[in-house]
């Protein structure tokens, strides 16, 4: 019955959205112009199938009650030891492979945004102040989004958070769709709602499902790239698509993005230390069987403790026991989170006023092409060399960057390579912060909390970007920007170097066991 129900919302969903395309197509003539419409009756129609989909795949999808916690079987601690010393197997590589593909959804999502005001701006008549509203709304969203899912998938498990969070994305591409500018912010908010809980519990699912000696590198690898692949496909959809399509198309992108994930989900098993800390031991038997994971009868010479399962939730991260590191993964978060809301979302905007006019979508692309193979280099040293120093050095790179950006000259002729230079560079050691962010955040709390930790790492580089119209009202030229932009970062970095935890290769129970003394 749930699963029937589940999939019926899914095709109330689609056929919300499908009820919006005709009223955008019949504005093809107006170069897709939508401002100024009324809504139809059919568009209303869409609206209410979009919210009876999504409380009907919502019910579908969760379970009916309380999901029963204790600290599982007698032998948890060889389960454990068995998912940390194992191979990497063609189910690992699919999950690993699925999960990318949606860190690539949700990083495009808030990357389109810089691409999106220009024309918003322009269509609505807008002031720089009104049109700065877009990215607050939106932003807002993803952080409660983060908080919000992160909850959830502790208490209900990662898989069917992640499910349903790619629904959302599916639904939220309406916003496409909106005649009028307040129509948009109530839809970008809902989609920042849709966007930040994807992030999260894919980090939490990732870390608690491929081995320990892979985690690190796995993990971080695929934070980078999925970053980078994501701003790349932002960009290039720029590109692409609003010369002919406008600023619109740029949402829809999430209908074809969001079933490309509920297609693959039969890649997506719940996670087996999710399964163990619940309780329920045969299910995670039985994916860790698809792993090719076989537990021995006896334990090895360091198994990995059973954890005692923590209780509150959110509160549960800012306790005692978390309060330090909770606190250096706040201040990383925001530093970058400043950084990329209030420093790189307004690129698009700085190089227009310079001069690069329609090359900034361009110059941007070309810049994420540079950074996508340049987040390996995190991915080797967080993994083999020190999680907390590679953290510490991206930090700084990042604030040098932005020194790089407060001493160049964007509006003088021929400074278009020094651009691309600086973009790329910015967006590898940037881009490398928050890949090392994410993975981080999964290694320091134990299996019961951490996708809410890992919530609060991503609401905490969100809530950055709240500052960023305060930023840019304060420093509106880009060398401004770019030293009021850096102070946070150094001082996320001071703050972990003294305070951070070390990580790299340890089973994540006892990297969390670790970080609380």
């Amino acid at each position: 019955m749930k699963r029937l129900a589940y999939w019926l919302g899914a095709v109330l969903v689609c056929a919300g959205v499908a009820l919006h395309v005709p009223d955008y197509l019949t504005t093809a003539s107006d170069g897709y112009r939508m401002v100024g419409m009324p809504m139809s009756a059919r568009m209303d129609v869409g609206m209410v199938l979009l919210v009876v989909g999504l409380a009907a795949a919502a019910w579908g999808l969760l379970p009916s009650g309380a999901v029963h916690r204790g600290a599982g079987a007698a032998d948890a601690a060889v389960r454990y030891a068995a998912l940390d010393t194992a191979r990497l197997s063609p189910a690992h590589r699919r999950l690993l492979a699925v999960l990318t593909v949606a860190l690539v959804v949700d990083t495009m999502k808030p990357a389109t945004l810089g691409f999106v005001v220009p024309g918003m701006r322009a269509e609505y008549g807008l002031t720089a102040g009104q049109s700065a509203v877009l990215p607050l709304v939106a932003i807002a969203g993803t952080v409660a989004g983060s908080l919000l899912w992160g909850a959830l998938a502790d208490l209900y498990g990662r898989r069917a958070t992640i499910l349903l969070s790619a629904l959302l994305y599916v639904a939220t591409a309406v916003c496409g769709f909106m005649p009028s500018f307040g129509w948009n912010l109530v839809m970008c908010a809902a989609m920042g709602v849709a966007a930040g809980g994807m992030l999260p519990t894919v980090y939490a699912l990732m870390s608690e499902s491929v081995p320990a000696s892979r985690r690190g590198a796995l993990v971080v690898a695929q934070s980078g790239i999925g970053a980078a692949l994501g701003y790349l496909v932002a960009s290039g959809a720029a590109t692409l698509l609003v010369p002919t399509y406008s600023w619109r198309a740029l949402w829809l992108l999430g209908v074809p993005t969001g079933l490309i994930l509920l297609v693959l989900r039969r890649f997506v098993p719940e996670s087996p230390r999710y399964l163990l800390a619940t309780g329920r031991a045969d299910e995670a038997a039985a994916v860790m069987a698809r792993y090719g994971i076989r537990t021995a009868p006896a334990a090895p010479e360091r198994p990995a403790p059973v954890p005692v399962v923590p209780r509150g939730g959110l509160a549960a991260v800012f306790a005692a026991a978390y309060r330090v590191q909770t606190g250096a993964i706040v201040l990383f978060g925001l530093g970058w989170g400043i950084v990329n809301w209030g420093f790189i979302t307004f690129l698009p905007t700085f190089l227009t006023a310079a001069g690069a006019g329609t090359r900034a979508p361009t110059l941007l692309f070309v810049s994420s092409l540079f950074a996508v193979p340049a987040t390996l280099l995190a991915a080797v040293l967080y993994a083999r060399w020190s999680s907390r120093r590679t953290m510490v050095c991206y930090a700084l790179a990042t604030a040098v960057v932005l020194l790089g950006f407060a001493a160049a000259r964007p509006e003088r002729p021929g400074a278009g390579a020094v651009l691309i230079a600086l973009t790329a560079l910015l967006l590898t050691a940037a881009g490398g912060m928050i890949a090392l962010l994410a993975p981080y955040a999964t290694e320091v709390y134990p299996t019961e909390l951490r996708a809410s930790g890992s919530g609060v790492a991503a609401a905490a580089g969100k809530a950055g970007g709240l500052f960023g119209p305060l930023l840019l009202t304060s420093a509106p030229r880009i060398a401004g920007l770019a030293l009021v932009s850096a102070v946070p970062v150094v001082v996320a970095a001071v703050v972990l170097w003294r305070a951070g935890a070390e990580t790299a290769g340890r089973p994540l129970v006892e990297a969390a066991a670790e970080s609380n003394r």
